[in-house]
């Protein structure tokens, strides 16, 4: 069984923050999969179903972001999940726009979110990071990440949520690579080549022999009689 939790802040005006992303996350995977219903239970809300023959429970933990952990904990004992069973979606500033990665164990890097799973969990659990890009500057960061999507982000948006759904299975399996490569026929999928083959370069033909000026000269003409050429027969 997998714990999958998606990272982000309770109400309709962080709805669709840039740090909401992880809540988009796995609301996308419930409505592909044929999730249960979403139910308020340990400081979230969840949603429970199967992804193949993998029971997975989905989290948004409703505490505010820098709660997290005590929704996620509360998860945890109740359904007996170890940390290694637990991914956490989240947005990740230090990867580009519609850039997703999958890491398991290491830092928070700050995040506040992580910070606070990392007090109760340690740091054991995987996390897919989604990428949102860096404002540029740290003053710059927290009226950025509560900041909505723009308009022009739409595209590669729906193409994460999409590709995170695709590779869900997989991770719920904890197949991180074939999850990765979901994802990756979303956000990066193989172009097809524009490119054609021009016309095959036909060999070149032998240029024709040039008659010798001896082959060139008319033949001279023979003035001899019918009876000479009938004696020069008999000689």
């Amino acid at each position: 069984m997998k714990l999958i939790v998606g990272l982000g802040n309770p109400g309709a005006k962080y709805a669709r923050n840039r740090h909401n992303i992880g809540f988009m996350a796995v609301e996308q995977m419930a409505a592909d999969h044929g999730f249960g219903p979403w139910k308020s239970k340990f400081q979230g809300s969840l949603s429970e179903g199967r992804f193949g023959s993998t029971r997975a429970v989905l989290l948004r933990p409703e505490t505010f972001m820098n709660k997290s952990g005590d929704s996620v904990a509360a998860a945890m004992r109740f359904y007996k999940i170890e940390a290694e069973d637990v991914v956490v979606l989240h947005d990740e500033l230090d990867l580009a726009p519609g850039k997703v990665k999958f890491k398991m164990g290491g830092g928070h890097a700050g995040h506040n979110g992580l910070r606070s799973i990392h007090a109760h969990l340690g740091a054991d659990y995987g996390r897919v990071r989604l990428g949102i890009g860096h404002p540029g500057h740290k003053d710059r960061v927290a009226g950025y990440v509560l900041s909505d999507f723009a308009k022009a982000e739409a595209d590669w948006l729906d193409d994460v949520l999409r590709g995170v759904s695709d590779g869900a299975p997989y991770l719920a399996e904890g197949e991180n690579a074939k999850f990765m490569n979901a994802v990756s026929l979303r956000t990066a999928p193989a172009r097809p080549s524009t490119g054609t083959k021009g016309p095959q370069k036909q060999p070149k033909a032998k240029p024709e022999a040039k008659p010798t000026p001896a082959e060139t000269q008319d033949a001279p003409a023979d003035e001899r009689s019918a009876l000479q050429k009938l004696m020069e027969r008999f000689r």
